[in-house]
């Protein structure tokens, strides 16, 4: 299957030369989310919860676009500016995927993301 460019109406749009969701050999990697409203293009206002939260609606915004869903989540990987906001955005991670069903991940500290955001997570999922 050769590669395909989704275009995602709803979802926010790139910052720079990078695709919001490219598929191949039936998997699609979502590239990473940051807080950002898509209905204002702005950054949300608040705290890591609040960012937190809008990367995970960013990301199911992009799941609805290619017609997948949570269960076909395969890997993510999240980003913190701070190593103590991992137990914030790890429960709301955690409201996102059923129990059982959840995805292999990674979770790292970086020195900064871009926008002076608290959080960034990718995605893989599967067809």
């Amino acid at each position: 299957m050769p590669k395909q460019v989704h275009q995602i109406d709803g979802a926010v749009e790139p910052i720079g030369p990078y695709a919001i969701a490219t598929e191949a050999n039936g998997f699609v990697f979502i590239s990473g989310q940051v807080p950002i409203d898509p209905a204002t293009n702005a950054p949300v206002p608040g705290g890591v919860d609040a960012q937190a939260r809008r990367v995970m609606e960013n990301i199911k915004a992009v799941l609805d676009g290619v017609q997948l869903d949570w269960s076909d989540v395969v890997k993510t990987t999240i980003f913190l500016a701070d190593m103590g906001d991992f137990s914030v955005v790890n429960g709301i991670y955690g409201e996102y995927f059923d129990a059982g069903d959840v995805p292999a991940r990674s979770t790292v500290q970086v020195a900064q993301l871009p926008g002076g955001y608290l959080v960034e997570i990718e995605t893989i999922a599967a067809r």
